[in-house]
Parts: structure tokens; sequence; C-alpha cells
């Protein structure tokens, strides 16, 4: 329990709470914006770690992890002893919690692979497309006071479903120089094995570039500090370094409730978002001014008992809640702010669906607690922040594979494709385009 001013000020502070149909338009804009990132000054940064990197290997690896981790390492490499070790000292309903997990995950994301048709466009014209897996994957998942082991399972798993040849993990050591045991553990049940002590920008530029230890890989995912975002987002600018998952920022969360939600559910759905980070958000929506008063005063409870509730206050404090006149209208509001996690928290909520336009996850009804999801449910937690989700998705099994496509032209086909593209390389002034096309049908 947080005792004496602590409490007090807990309680004198908490969400700001609108009413929309009083506000403004370019309130509204404000609300749907998040937190200002100053990109440039991360980049002054970064960029002299990541050309350290590329430039001398293990040997800047070893500099930052001392600098930044505070430990000296003599083997960056995870041994097999490690993990056997790990494995060794796990408790017994965190394996099966886990292994819960990696089941419902992996039937999740196997439906995701479908076959491709093959397609005549017009007689003799066969077009069609194959799947192929990106060979080298790197995976990044931060330590420090909350290691992702979940993240691990999230990336992983479609990655081995993809059939990806090569999945290198990066991860920070502790000042001991140990990796945290659930995300060894985690590895060693998803099955990757190249398992490397490093943290923060200078892991994003070892697996972009490759070092002595590291390999080079093709695409990176996994979330990180703003100076791990600020490395991926430089990295994959450069036709050297490494393609990247999506663009990410702080984790945050939306919940649409009505009068027959649960306060005290809606609250700790809240707080769980919020313990995150401080630079977390999560927003209360409702066409009941009573539920969201209930709700503040359930937070103001329920805060007190959380170990990380410095955390969570101070993403409170950048967090709000607004008053709907509608349903209908928290919905609009909703697509607009296009939140990474949507709780609708109604009666009848799968009826709803259909309103959803910008999300990245969705949790429907009462019992659909959005922790539920970022642990063990099958969908995945790896999701577009910052208003991303109006243009991107989630990871899936495609996030690891690129697509190819192929056509087939017989004779008959260029006699009856020919005429169309003469005339349009004729148009554009590319005549050897017309020409490769003239030769096949005299």
């Amino acid at each position: 329990m947080i005792r004496g001013t602590s409490t007090k000020k807990l309680i004198k502070e908490n969400m700001k709470t609108y009413e929309l149909k009083q506000i403004s338009g370019k309130k509204i804009k404000q609300l749907c914006s998040r937190q200002s990132i100053d990109y440039e000054r991360l980049f002054d940064v970064v960029k002299p770690i990541i050309q350290n990197v590329k430039k001398n290997g293990d040997q800047a690896l070893a500099q930052y992890t001392l600098k930044f981790d505070k430990v000296a390492l003599q083997n960056i490499k995870v041994g097999k002893g490690e993990i056997d070790q790990a494995w060794s000292s796990s408790e017994l309903d965190l394996i099966q919690s886990i292994e819960t997990a990696i089941r419902n995950i992996t039937k999740f994301h196997t439906t995701q692979i479908k076959a491709e048709k093959r397609v005549e466009t017009m007689t003799g014209v066969e077009c069609f497309q194959e799947n192929r897996p990106i060979e080298k994957i790197g995976l990044y998942i931060p330590g420090g006071s909350a290691p992702l082991f979940s993240t691990l399972l999230m990336l992983a798993i479609p990655a081995r479903i993809a059939g990806c040849k090569k999945i290198v993990l990066c991860t920070p050591a502790n000042q001991k120089g140990d990796v945290s045991s659930p995300i060894l553990m985690a590895a060693k049940l998803c099955g990757v094995k190249e398992i490397y002590k490093v943290g923060g920008a200078q892991a994003i530029a070892a697996m972009a570039y490759g070092t002595e230890s590291i390999p080079k890989v093709d695409k990176i995912f996994g979330p990180g500090n703003q100076f791990v975002v600020a490395a991926k987002m430089l990295v994959s600018i450069d036709p050297d370094g490494a393609a990247i998952d999506m663009p990410a920022g702080p984790s945050e969360v939306l919940v649409i409730a009505d009068r027959f939600a649960n306060p005290k559910w809606v609250a700790a759905d809240l707080l769980s978002q919020a313990e995150h980070g401080p630079d977390s958000q999560v927003v209360l929506l409702s066409n009941d001014q009573n539920i969201i008063r209930r709700v503040k005063k359930e937070i103001k409870c329920q805060l007190a008992e959380l170990p990380r509730s410095e955390i969570a206050q101070r993403a409170l404090n950048g967090s709000f809640c607004l008053v709907a006149e509608s349903l209908a209208k928290a919905f609009e509001f909703s697509n607009v702010y296009a939140p990474e996690h949507l709780i609708l928290n109604l009666k009848n909520a799968k009826t709803f669906c259909s309103k959803v336009v910008n999300a990245g996850s969705v949790f429907l009804g009462p019992y659909s607690t959005e922790a539920a999801g970022d642990y063990a449910s099958g969908t995945n937690h790896t999701l577009p922040t910052s208003g991303y989700a109006r243009s991107y998705s989630g990871v899936t099994v495609e996030s690891f594979m690129k697509k190819i496509s192929f056509q087939k032209i017989t004779p008959k086909g260029a006699l009856n494709i020919g005429p169309a593209v003469l005339v349009m390389a004729e148009k554009e002034g590319l005549i050897g385009h017309k020409k490769a096309m003239e030769y096949r049908i005299g």
C-alpha cells in the first residue's frame, strides 16, 4: 500500500473528463494526437551509435553494454547451459501457462496461411502468387523492470509458422550478465536458439548490419524505448539496413462502456494498460456520465494497490475520459483516435463490430479483458500505436513473409494481350517495351 501524502496525491490527481458535444474539432484533434516525440533529437543520439556498431561491430557492442547496461560481458551469446539453467529454475505453473499461450497463439496464427488462387485474366494469360518466408528475422525483446517474454511468443511463433530459416533474438542482460529466465524459457519453448545479450539502439544496429557475433537479418520485429524505435526507423530507410515490423509508440487502450458495465472491471482494464509505462495512454468513453464517475472512483481505490502505481499515475495524468451523447458518437471518436487496443464493454458487444473502422485489436464484451490478448487468447499483441491503426495491421504470419507474383503467357495469350501492350508502350515512349512484345506476335 502507498502511505501518507502519496495516497492523497493519487486521490487528487486523476484523468480529465470532457463532454464530447462541448469540445471543438481542434480539441478533438488534440486529444487524438499522442505524446509528441522529438525524433530529430533522438536521431542525433542514435545515429552515432548505429555508425559505431556498423564500423566496429562487437567492440562497439561491448562499449555500449558497459555504458548503458553496466555490465562487461565476455561472451554476448547466450549459451546452452544458461538456457538449461533458466529452464530448471522455472516454476511449473509458469511453464504450463506459457505452453497454454503457445497452443492458442499457434492455433490462431496457423489459420492465416491460405493457398493462393491462380487466375486467368484473359485466355492464355495466367497470373498467381506464391508465399515465401523472409529468410532471416531479428527479434528485439526489452528487459528492464518488465521483461516482455510474452512478446517473444507473439513474434517467434508466427515466424516459425511462416517458415523463416533463421531467427535471431537480442535482449539486454542485467548487471550480473544474465538474461531474464522467463525470456530464455519462452525462447526454448519456441525453438529460438540464437540469443544475444544486447539491448537498446545498438542491438537494432547489430541485427540490421551484422557484427562478428550477430548475423545480419532482413527484417526486425519488437518493441522498445524511444531510442530503439528511432534506431528501427533509421535502419529501415537505409538500403543496407533491414525492414521493420511497423512504426511503434507507447501502449494505449480505449474503452467504450455503457451503463451495464462493471466499473471495477473497467477501472482494472484501464490500469492494466497504464502500468505499462508513464507515456502510455488510456481513454474511457461512455454515453453514461454515472459510469465514468464510478470508474474514476474505482481507479483511485485500485491504484494504491498496484506495485507500479507511480508509473500508472503518470500515465493517467496524460489520459482522459469522454462523455458521448450516444454510442454512435463514441464510435465516431474511437475511429478518429484509432486505438491500439479497443475494449467494447457493452451489452451485446458483438453487434457493434461493424462500427469499428480503425483499431489494432478489439475485445468484445465484459469478460474480454485486454490482458487476455496480451498473453494467451491467441491473437497477436504486437499492434500499431499512435493512430497508425488507421493504415497498419498488427503482426500476422504474413508479416514474416513476402509474396512473389508469377505470370504465364501462352502464344494465344500473347496475341490476346499484345495489342494493348503495344499501344500503351508507344504512348509512354518506351519503344523497347513495344518491340519486346512485337517480336512475339509478329
